[in-house]
Parts: structure tokens; sequence; C-alpha cells
């Protein structure tokens, strides 16, 4: 058999980790992505301010501890555990809510740092050669040739490939060829929110808030958040409707009124001329999902990441279900090999097996995540200071510390597990039918039990009479 070629179109999160699983399964690899080397000091400012800290949490982790023990390790390294979310009333007040009734965390860590990482570990195959400042142009996925132009020079570039993998965004131009050959099913949705990065410097070389949490602001139909880095600063982002940010126009005070009106003590920790400097500044970035399928075509191409189920930032899964696209593309190509560990043996037939199940199986998985991630906006602007959510959510983590297999918490089964995201959905819906059937019942024996401690009490069959109705109906129901 010759040689399989790998063409990965992207070389961010999920194209640079492709290229590393790709190149240890003996494939050669041709990375190629749009934009200048990050890695070099001119260019690190292309991923500032574009979007929100990361998360990382188990299913990335787990895409990385696959790779490579060591690369997980150093990756950890890097990051600041996050153990829970610390809510900040207006007056300045905070509560802290634990992620996990077993201490479990999730990790904060920069995107630019993460890139530069992956690069570095991708470069370090010898089959990998990467190829900054190309843009591709157009690709024939039946002949395996796809072909780019170098934005700084002008030249054109054609390459060829046995599997041309599109991990270039939610923008994706791999994507958009790869409709012109199937019968797509594709939406994508801007929500009427947006976002803008603030920086929170620190205070005497320590970080200016407890850097063990994840920070919320929340505020009904908007919200601010922080997370930590390693410089000891926090990277603070304002989440709000357009129409919000329509009416604080940069260059005058309105954005420090906003401030002080609504987030008093970050405002303090960020400062006045900060916080309007940075208003000034930085971009004011869309939100929005995508949803397609299927995510192949034939043995030819497939989409991975952002390309085929960009998700808003509200669950951080992201990158983590990105992640895990590349790990469980792995798995089933190693699966439909058989024997061995070099997914660059598998036959034509082979790989046209493989990508199938991939797409049939991946899709309800990556749906079942963006809407979740959707949802989850509403929880954290809003829900996490309501007394049914505080009341469920400790109940659960109490019945989850007493009964780890039976009930499992939404937020631990998506962050904390590798549980397929549409069997987390599925899983959830049982546990809360049941959960709200057993609170009901439980709220009846209360009531039933108060009813007939009054009765005895009272001794009166006036009101054994008055009541008896009542406790036939409940325990009817």
């Amino acid at each position: 058999m010759t040689e399989r070629c790998v063409v990965i179109i992207g070389g961010g999160l999920v194209g640079s980790l492709s290229a590393c699983y790709f190149a240890k399964r003996g494939w050669t690899v041709k990375l190629y992505e749009k934009r200048s080397d990050i890695r070099l000091a001119e260019h690190g400012h292309l991923v500032e301010h574009r979007s929100i800290n990361l998360a990382i949490s188990e299913r990335g982790l787990s895409a990385l501890r696959r790779l490579d023990l060591g690369l997980e390790r150093r990756i950890r390294g890097l990051a600041i555990p996050m153990r829970g979310r610390m809510l900040h009333t207006v007056h300045g007040r905070q509560t802290s809510q634990a992620y996990d009734a077993f201490g479990r965390h999730i990790n904060s860590i920069g995107r630019s740092t993460l890139i530069r990482l992956l690069l570095d570990e991708a470069e370090s195959h010898k089959q990998v050669s990467m190829h900054f400042s190309h843009e591709l142009i157009s690709a024939d996925f039946d002949a395996g040739r796809v072909a780019l132009k170098n934005t700084e020079s002008g030249e054109h570039v054609t390459a060829h490939a046995d599997l041309v993998v599109g991990a270039d965004g939610a923008y994706s131009r791999v994507r958009q060829r790869l409709m012109g050959k199937v019968a797509m099913n594709y939406s994508q949705t801007y929500i009427e929110h947006g976002y803008c990065e603030f920086s929170m410097p620190p205070r005497n070389g320590a970080f200016a808030m407890d850097p063990s949490h994840l920070h919320i602001w929340p505020r009904g139909s908007f919200m601010l958040i922080a997370l930590p880095n390693l410089d000891r600063s926090f990277t603070c982002t304002l989440f709000m409707p357009w129409r919000q940010f329509d009416t604080i126009k940069p260059g005058d005070d309105a954005i420090v009124a906003f401030f002080k009106a609504h987030f008093p003590d970050a405002l303090e920790l960020i400062g006045e001329l900060h916080v309007r400097a940075e208003y000034e500044a930085n971009p004011k970035g869309s939100l929005m999902y995508i949803k397609c399928s299927p995510y192949t075509y034939k043995n030819k191409a497939i989409i991975l990441g952002d390309a085929a189920h960009a998700m808003v930032p509200f669950y951080g899964q992201g990158m983590n279900c990105g992640f895990e696209d590349v790990e469980f593309l792995d798995r089933i190509m190693l699966k439909v090999l058989g024997d061995g560990e070099q997914t660059a043996m598998l036959t034509d037939a082979q790989l046209l097996c493989a990508l199938d199940e991939y797409s049939a199986t991946r899709a309800p998985d990556a749906s079942a995540i963006v809407n979740l991630a959707l949802d989850n906006y509403v929880e954290m602007r809003s829900k996490v200071v309501g007394y049914a959510y505080i009341f469920r959510k400790h109940l659960e983590g109490l019945l989850h510390w007493l009964f780890p297999r039976h009930v499992i918490p939404l937020y631990t089964m998506v962050s904390f597990t590798s549980i397929p995201y549409a069997t987390v959905v599925e899983k959830w819906n049982r546990q809360t039918i049941w959960l709200h059937r057993a609170i009901s019942a439980i709220v009846a024996a209360v009531g039933i039990g108060a009813v007939i401690t009054a009765v005895r009490l009272l001794g009166s069959r006036r009101l054994v009479s008055a009541v008896a109705p009542r406790i036939t109906q409940l325990l009817d129901k």
C-alpha cells in the first residue's frame, strides 16, 4: 500500500491536535493555517481578545491523555484549577457554588498558550509539515486535491491527499465545499447577545480575587464572568444583548456608569480608566451556533470541531467537544482497522466505513451539547441565584455523594465524565422526572403526616371529616 497522506485545513486547537493524532498513527500530515504563525512574537496578538478563556475538563483532557500522558501533564501544569462558581451580588457579597460533590474541577487556560503548545507538539513529529498564511481556495475531494493561496507571497499551491480534514472553524471553507458534495442539513443561528473582553490586573503581585473559582456577576439578561490566568490576572468577559451594547458608545463614560450600577466590585478591581480604554479598544464579538450533518464525504473528507458544531461558550465545551471529536475518530478508525495501531494502513473501504460510522454516531452528541450550551447561558446569568436552582443543586449533590452511580448532576456528566452528550441528556431527563416525583411524594407525605399529627393532638372528628377528602386526593395522585 502506498503511504497515506492527510491534509488538515486549520491550525487551531482541533487542527493541531488532529495533526498529532494522525502523525502518531503513521499518516503523512500537511497542515495549512490561514493566519500567520502565532508563536512568532509579531503575530501573538492574532488570538487576543477574540474569545473568552478556555476551560478544559475531562473530555479534552482524555483526548490529550490518549495521545500522550506527558502532554496532558504539561498542559495541566499551565492551567489553573477552578473548583466552582463564585457569584457576586450588586452589593459585593460573594457566594461559592462547588462544581462537584467530590471536589472535581475544571481548568482555566489561555487559548494562545494552548495553541502554541499543540503547534509545537505537532511540529515535533517528522511526518508533519506546517504551512501558515495559506488560505483554502478550492477543493476536489474525489481527486484528493486542494488549492491554496499563500496570503503573504500571493503564490498558489496545490496539495494532494487521501483524506481532507476541515478543522477551520465556524466559518469553515471545507464545510462549504462539503455542502456541494452531500445533502447536508445545515443551520446557523446568531443569538441576540454579544461579548466584550476586559482584563483585571494583579493586585500587589497577587490575584485580585480567589483564583480557584470561575467568577460570575449574574444580572438576569446579562452577566460578567472572570477566569484566572497564570500571570495572576483575570480575563473578564461581558455578555449582554446587542441592544444594550448599542446604548453604550465607546469614547464616553457610559461604560463606567454601567459598571458602577451593575458590577461595582469588579470596576474597583479593574479600574475605571482600564474599563473605559478596553471597551473602546477591544472588539465586540458575536455569538452563534451551528448544527449540520453529515460530517463526511465518502472516504475523502471530514469536518471536526467548530466546523461541524460551533456552539456558544456557556458550558465551556467547545474545545472539549472538538478534542473529543479527534479522540472519537481515532477510536473508530482503530476499531475498523481491527489489528494494529497504524490507521494509515486502513484500506479505502475501511476508511469509508470509519468515516460513515463517525458521522452517524457523532452528530446526535454534537447536537445535544450545542443545545445544552445555549441553555446554560440562562442558568449562568439568571437561574444560579434562584432558590429552586440552589435547592436542586444541593439535593442532587447530596444524592450524588450518597449514590454516585445512580444520581449524577447534569454538570458532572458533561464536565467530569465521557458519557456521550446525547446519553447525558437522556439520563438527565429521566433523572429529572423521578426526582420531581420523589420530591412530590415527600411533600405529600410530610403534609399527610402533619395532618395526622394534628388530628391526634386535637382529637377532633370534625377535623378528620374536613381533611379526609383532601388526604384521599393526595393519595390518589
